[in-house]
């Protein structure tokens, strides 16, 4: 049976708990992932507290890696036995196992370890977000006045 933190009401961190939970299989379009790392977000903590409403009881969390167990019909997209990672899924991240809507997972490459996607997961999204949408940024040129590391020649 897996397990998974999960809150009842809101408040600080004496409201999470550790409970048995049930993963079940896959249905159509969904996968089951055993995670192996679960990012932790500030964000979590305004769903917690209640500043971000959630209907409760509810899970924590939004975004893991870990190994797809099994598919459900219709899924083309991963298969048992691949790692994937997903930011912003539905809440209830903190659980070693859970179903997922197999649409949001996304693969690892075999260079990246599953330690290092999960720390990286929504800050990249992030960066990408604030660098290409918010404010592209623009090759700068130096101008006279600005001063160089003598590397840069």
């Amino acid at each position: 049976m897996a397990k998974a933190i999960r809150f009842h009401t809101t408040g600080g961190p004496e409201v999470l708990r550790l409970e048995h939970a049930e993963a079940g299989a896959p249905g159509p379009g969904q996968a089951r992932v055993r995670h192996s790392f679960i990012a932790v977000n500030f964000i979590d903590i305004y769903f917690r507290t209640g500043r971000y409403p959630l209907a409760l009881p509810n899970g924590l969390g939004s975004d893991a890696v870990g190994v797809v167990e099994a598919v459900g019909e219709g899924v083309t997209e991963v298969r048992p036995g691949d790692r994937v990672g997903y930011l912003m899924g539905p809440q209830g991240a903190y659980s070693d196992v859970r179903v997922m809507p197999a649409d949001v997972l996304i693969p690892l490459p075999d260079g990246i370890s599953d330690r290092t996607a999960a720390t990286l997961m929504m800050k990249g999204m992030t960066a990408q977000y604030l660098f290409r949408q918010v404010h592209p940024l623009q090759g700068a040129k130096p101008s006279s006045t600005t001063r160089r590391p003598a590397a840069w020649g």
